[in-house]
């Protein structure tokens, strides 16, 4: 709580000192001039819609609407509306995408599945690659795009279902100043400023801040989560021919996080099978006395532009990053049977990672003619550094040695064993902790040329291309000598694997427009995912010891086939959209018949999506998803149970199998009406079918519905009310579901009321 109250201070202190700013520099103007410069700007604003007609990425060269792919843009009204504050729960208004669980080689963070396919890795700030594993807030952000299908041509390595690109908030033209503060249910505390100040001259500077903390809604005495933000950025050049904006983001976070409830124990094949135990809603087997989860993200920016002509921009920007990942948090461990006899061993998870970073983008950006034929287009070099130190906490105490053995039969087992059906969290922590800090570091180098270019060949036919060359680099070392589980060293200090791979991607669509606001397109894209995708920080890193051999495979290939159709609506006001697909990844890494790794495997994904964003009526708003996902596992390669190559391998029987994380149907709605000037009223709906864990499908969760509802008034044209309660029927469900282990359960019912004002 001390950590919590220090940061409480520094985010008032932050707002106390942007406030009187703003007020200083308020009064020394002339109250009349001050007066109409505030009805300008109030009159060239544009209002807020859920509808977004045009990407904040560089690489998207056309209007989304001429754009042959999916695009599912969370706009900032709709963020707004939802309250969300993490990027996991705003995804929830998106669908066809779910949750993956950190364990083992995935480390606890977002870890989004786009179509059915992992993007941990293929995530973006601004149009920059941020893969590092964290749980990303949403104050900073402005909106976020979710580009669905193969775009590796746009993006780069990984990108096999989608990518996900997260816009900043930087400082812009006009002065504003705007803000929320919030309390509800589950100790539900949060405040945040955004203030922006035009100072004139093209200079311009804005600042957000953040503080926060909450329990984990429908847990009585379980997870707890706080962090606190800041987010400044100076722009120079407003309105020029050459721009500058130097942005920087930090985001501190102290969490006590919830892993979540063991599978159901099959006492016949001696393993976790079928759906979550059956136990109370709001189950907390985590320790408190000795489970933790500290980040640290921090990123700086400098983007330079220069207008070489009306039609020709140069761009650079450079991004340093800095992010920490150190956690103790308790499995709910059911691979020896205890749940069978009513109980849980707490094995201890445990993680550190400090990862640096720098990328360098520069790009040509513009639009020229060449005779009756009109291009927009993006092309550039990339360039970026990714270095990775990882270790580990050693957990111990003096029943360690009997208690590895993962059973739960210690007639004191020091609070490592609890009662399945009413675990004591308060369990006093009697062992130790030592932090390994550095144990092994991973570094990935990717250089990368590109050429994006949308090409109208007639008024009605579009035409878009883009090719993209990467070289992909990636070295795993040895700090410290790595042992296996019996203590034999595996790997000595100074031992280094290195993976290289360079590929081609492309993507092409034809486009035709029957009427302006509408088209229909088609289109092809690839995407490659090579060995170390992930920088060291997740499941797709290089490997070490007797699986070095991996290193030198291939990159798993992906290609997407779309056909579809947008169309605006409503004088512009309602954009409507559907599409029909299919994704197949080869080349998958799949065990052969030697039981080694190698590039054998294959799934493939179908699907339907139908989108609908924007306003029925001027009262009307509405946000709605559909997606169907037929997924199967073509070949899922061989298995070797013993794990020995000197025994015979059998065939995987789970070929046919739906692909693990994928739900076969999901929608979300979100929609508002305003009931009188003043007063507006919303609802949503998030639905999602039952999806697996593993590939055998033999560990899932159940689909379910979850309702939510919002309650807006004006209480002048500067302060609203809102309320928001989410899980309004206090659903129990499972949004992520783990391989192996165990599910993790999702908040119960919530309620949150926020002041929040405009200026």
């Amino acid at each position: 709580m001390a950590f919590i109250k220090t940061r409480k201070k520094i985010v008032s202190s932050a707002i106390a000192s942007s406030l009187s700013i703003m007020a200083g520099h308020a009064i020394a103007q002339d109250q009349a001039a001050q007066l109409e410069t505030i009805h300008s700007e109030a009159s060239t604003q544009q209002k807020q819609s859920l509808k977004v007609d045009k990407s904040a990425n560089s690489k998207f060269v056309a209007p989304l609407l001429n754009t042959p792919k999916s695009v599912s843009v969370i706009s900032k009204q709709l963020l707004e509306d939802t309250q969300v504050t993490t990027l996991s729960d705003a995804l929830r208004t998106v669908p066809g995408i779910t949750l993956g669980a950190g364990e083992g080689g995935n480390p606890n963070g977002d870890r989004p599945f786009i179509r059915g396919y992992n993007s941990e890795s293929s995530m973006y700030v601004d149009g920059v690659r941020s893969s590092t594993s964290q749980n990303r807030e949403m104050f900073a952000v402005e909106q976020v795009e979710v580009t669905k299908g193969s775009a590796s041509a746009m993006g780069g390595a990984g990108t096999t279902g989608g990518s996900i690109n997260m816009v900043s908030k930087v400082a812009k033209k006009g002065d504003s100043l705007e803000g929320s503060v919030a309390a509800g249910t589950d100790a539900y505390k949060r405040i945040t400023l955004d203030a922006n100040k035009d100072f004139g001259n093209g200079i311009a500077a804005r600042v957000a801040v953040m503080g926060h903390e909450n329990e984990k809604s429908g847990q009585h005495n379980g997870a707890e989560y706080s962090r606190v933000g800041i987010a400044p950025s100076i722009t120079f050049g407003l309105d020029t021919d050459t721009r500058a904006t130097l942005s920087y983001y930090y985001l501190k976070s102290d969490d006590t996080p919830d892993s979540g409830v063991p599978y159901q124990y099959d006492t016949v094949n001696k393993g976790s099978a079928g759906k979550p135990i059956e136990v109370k809603p709001g189950v907390y087997y985590g320790w408190k006395d000795r489970d933790f989860q500290k980040q640290e993200n921090q990123n700086g920016t400098i983007k330079l532009e220069h207008d070489l002509t009306d039609n020709l921009t140069i761009s650079n920007t450079a991004v340093y990053g800095k992010s920490k990942n150190n956690y103790v948090i308790t499995q709910p461990d059911d691979s020896q049977g205890n749940v069978a006899n009513g109980q849980v061993w707490r094995r201890a998870n445990t993680r550190i990672t400090d990862t640096t970073s720098f990328t360098d983008q520069l790009a040509l950006t513009g639009k020229f003619n060449t005779g009756a034929f009109k291009h927009s287009f993006n092309t550039g070099v990339e360039y970026s550094r990714q270095d990775s130190d990882r270790g580990n906490y050693k957990v111990t105490d003096t029943n360690t040695s009997a208690i590895n053995k993962d059973s739960c039969t210690l007639a004191n087992s020091n609070g490592w064993c609890t009662d399945l059906n009413n675990p004591n969290v308060n369990d006093p922590w009697l062992g130790n902790i030592a932090s390994n800090r550095r144990s092994t570091n991973v570094t990935t180098q990717n250089t990368s040329l590109y050429f994006l270019d949308n090409i109208e060949l007639s008024p009605q036919w579009l035409l878009d291309v883009g090719v993209r060359w990467d070289q992909f680099d990636s070295k795993w070392t040895a700090i410290q000598d790595q042992t296996g589980r019996d203590g034999t060293v595996t790997d000595k200090a100074g031992t280094q694997y290195k993976s290289k791979s360079d590929f081609f991607n492309y993507q092409a669509g034809l486009t035709y427009k029957p009427t302006e606001n509408g088209s229909i397109y088609a289109s092809y894209a690839t995407s490659s995912n090579p060995v170390g995708v992930d920088g060291g920080d997740g499941s797709e890193g290089i490997n070490s010891g007797a699986n070095s051999y991996v290193n030198e495979l291939k990159p798993e290939e992906v290609r997407t086939m779309e056909l579809g159709t947008k169309w605006d609506l409503f004088n512009k006001k309602l954009n409507l959209t559907a599409a029909i697909f299919r994704t197949e990844k080869t080349n998958t890494r799949s065990t052969d018949a030697n039981g080694l790794t190698s590039n054998i495997g294959e799934t493939r994904v179908d699907g339907i999506e139908l989108g609908a964003n924007g306003n029925i009526t001027d009262k009307w708003a509405v946000s709605a998803g559909y997606t169907y996902l037929d997924s199967e596992l073509i070949d899922g390669g061989f298995t070797n149970i013993e794990k020995d190559k000197n025994n015979p391998a059998n065939y995987v029987p789970n070929n046919g199998n739906q692909v693990q994380n994928v739900a076969k149907n999901s929608a979300t709605l979100w929609t508002t009406y305003a009931l009188t000037p003043a007063f507006t009223v919303g609802a949503g709906a998030v639905a999602m079918d039952k999806v697996y864990g593993d590939a055998a499908n033999t560990k899932w969760v159940s689909g379910y519905v979850r309702y939510d509802a919002m309650a807006r008034y004006n209480v002048n044209k500067d302060v609203n009310l809102q309320l928001n309660i989410n899980n309004l029927s206090d659903k129990r469900y499972f949004n992520k579901a783990y391989a192996s282990h165990y599910a993790t359960e999702a908040e119960g019912r919530s309620a949150v009321l926020a002041v929040n004002f405009k200026y």
